[in-house]
């Protein structure tokens, strides 16, 4: 910037959000500030003070752009918006998971219990969230052993003729055959809740009264079965070791740094119960102190999850604006504890531990998935350069439903983010070559065309007849720098028998099954072969799932019907001529040639 006080000179002393662009335009910081002007002006007047990252970024900064907002609250919001939507490469990011999974009981007269992701919908009752799937699944098996709630699908319940085999191991009720009434059915879901919301002890009060009562009336093997459910209750409670006072819901979230890895551990309480624990490893973090750390973590986790009524932190700092946003999103208020004592000091302990644990972890992996990279780069006398690896292979069931995956492997981990599917359009079916041929010409001729990012190293799932295709290819392409390696399935098609096959060279590789190259190379095809497959059966699934009638423009779901039930089905209509085609109402000669033409 060729001088920073005209821009300083120009900002408000207000709140807001301030952006730092470079002479390109690109953003390279966001953040919020109470009074803009005092915030921008001190990166320009710290120079001393700043760290190598700060400085570097300060360096590049062309201009700076601002919004006002009417609170550090608002600004909040906004700052979380703008880092979600442009990456900056300064600010700390935090992924964005997918949505959290909840357990759900729905609405019906006899409710179910089940898994739940996505948006919540009024007419069912929701708890959680749930740090994981696991956790849910957990819960859901719990909830069978104690209260007998079905988990079937809707489907599957209005059309029993007799109970499942859920009912025969006391599993379920069977409300599905009237084995129960609604009103006993209703008061153990009504159970359930009660136990899911932190009420225990009601629900053992509750059951305890109907043990008596069932005493009462001599009916021994029913006052049993409840003995047994009390019994299974306890033991839950027992295994249950941090509770909170009034099942207030609270998050706990820890911090931990080793080796240059930070971690931040986010543990969940829901009803008194400790459902569970989720590990967080955030970029451009490493400069970073734990309070900027845990202040970017609540604005991105936040404003973008459930808000709990109290978040317990480790680290000092402003908790205002975040409580304020927060709030105004829950529509309640929302209590940042900086300070916890007791049962709450214990939590915020046992979190720092599973992120200093979680840390430990990612650096032990680290160091040894540059162990590996380090070992391929030398058994392929590749460069130390070699970082991205590519990786392609092909699905099919006999030619059907034919998909093409390629998965990256860049900065010593899988990239999701980047992998791509290819439905194969070109080649004929069972054409492994000519889908290999496929989606390697779309692949590489995009980034060929866009000048983007090339791998250091692409790896072929397949044997010399593949490899020789990927050559021709890249020659096509005017990418022979760039190096090719074939994985051919060694004898029996065993791990640890692989071969690599390389252009030009007359005998292929074998690493040797304890080799840490291999082991790289593995995780690589691997990932290929499941992300290929997975694709393969979605699209199999699709396409046995859909007439090909849906397809052709003018065929309604009317014209649909008569056609089938004129020639009995798809079999029947695939054998019929134009002439037969006519006949059906509705379906002109021209319509008719469509028709044929389409199926054919």
């Amino acid at each position: 910037m060729s001088d920073p006080a005209e821009i300083i000179a120009g900002l408000p002393h207000l709140p807001g959000v301030y952006r730092m662009l470079n002479a390109a335009g690109e953003v390279l910081y966001v953040g919020k500030a109470l009074d803009l002007k005092k915030r921008v002006s001190s990166y320009f007047q710290k120079t001393s003070g700043q760290s190598p990252r700060i400085a570097i970024m300060v360096g590049q900064i062309a201009t700076v752009e601002t919004t006002v907002t009417r609170s550090e609250g608002e600004a909040l919001l906004l700052e979380n918006n703008l880092i979600k939507a442009l990456n900056p490469r300064y600010n700390i990011l935090f992924r964005d998971d997918k949505s959290y999974p909840y357990l759900v009981v729905t609405g019906h007269e006899y409710p179910r219990l089940g898994f739940h992701r996505g948006p919540l919908d009024a007419k069912h009752r929701y708890f959680g969230p749930f740090p994981g799937a696991g956790a849910v699944r957990e819960s859901i098996q719990l909830m069978q052993k104690v209260f007998r709630i079905r988990t079937c699908e809707d489907t599957v319940f209005t059309n029993r003729s007799r109970p499942c085999l859920l009912h025969q191991i006391k599993r379920c009720t069977a409300p599905c055959v009237n084995l129960v009434d609604a009103a006993s059915y209703n008061e153990d879901v009504n159970s359930a809740e009660l136990f899911l919301s932190g009420k225990e002890d009601e629900v053992v009060q509750r059951l305890e009264s109907r043990m008596t009562a069932a005493a009462e009336r001599m009916e021994y093997e029913e006052a049993a079965l409840v003995r047994d459910r009390i019994t299974a209750l306890r033991r839950v409670r027992e295994k249950q070791f941090v509770s909170d006072e009034g099942g207030r819901d609270t998050d706990v979230i820890g911090f931990a740094r080793v080796s240059g890895v930070t971690c931040v551990n986010l543990v969940m309480i829901r009803g008194g119960h400790h459902l569970g624990d989720k590990n967080f490893f955030p970029r451009n973090a490493e400069e970073w102190g734990e309070d900027e750390v845990l202040e970017a973590f609540l604005a991105q986790h936040y404003l973008r999850h459930g808000i709990p009524h109290q978040i317990v932190v480790g680290a000092r700092f402003d908790a205002a604006p975040f409580e304020e946003a927060l709030a105004a999103q829950a529509g309640r208020k929302v209590h940042i504890n900086m300070n916890p004592t007791g049962a709450r000091r214990v939590w915020l302990e046992m979190a720092a531990k599973n992120a200093r644990l979680g840390a430990e972890q990612a650096v032990s992996s680290q160091s040894t998935q540059e162990t590996r990279l380090a070992a391929l780069q030398q058994a392929l006398e590749l460069g130390e350069t070699m970082q991205r690896i590519e990786c392609f292979d092909v699905s099919h069931t006999m030619g059907e439903a034919t998909v093409a995956s390629c998965v990256v492997y860049d900065r010593g981990a899988m990239q999701n983010s980047e992998y791509r599917r290819y439905n194969i359009r070109s080649a004929e079916p069972g054409d492994d070559y000519g889908a290999m041929r496929e989606v390697l010409s779309r692949r590489y001729g995009k980034i060929v065309a866009a000048e983007g990012k090339l791998p250091d190293l692409v790896l072929i799932d397949g044997g010399k007849g593949q490899l020789g295709i990927a050559v021709e290819v890249f020659a096509e392409l005017g990418l022979e720098h760039v190096p090719l390696v074939a994985v051919a399935k060694g004898e029996e098609r065993k791990p640890g028998l692989e071969q690599l096959i390389m252009p030009g060279r007359a005998e292929s590789l074998m690493l040797g099954a304890d080799h840490p190259a291999l082991h790289l190379v593995q995780t690589i095809r691997d990932e290929a072969h499941r992300f290929a497959i997975t694709g393969h059966r979605a699209r199999r699934a699709k396409s046995r799932n859909t007439s090909p009638l849906e397809s052709i423009s003018g065929i309604g779901a009317k014209r649909r019907q008569r056609l089938l039930m004129r020639f009995g089905g798809l079999r029947g209509l695939l054998s019929a001529s134009v002439d037969d085609l006519v006949q059906v109402e509705g379906i002109s000669r021209l319509l008719a040639e469509k028709i044929y033409q389409e199926l054919h």
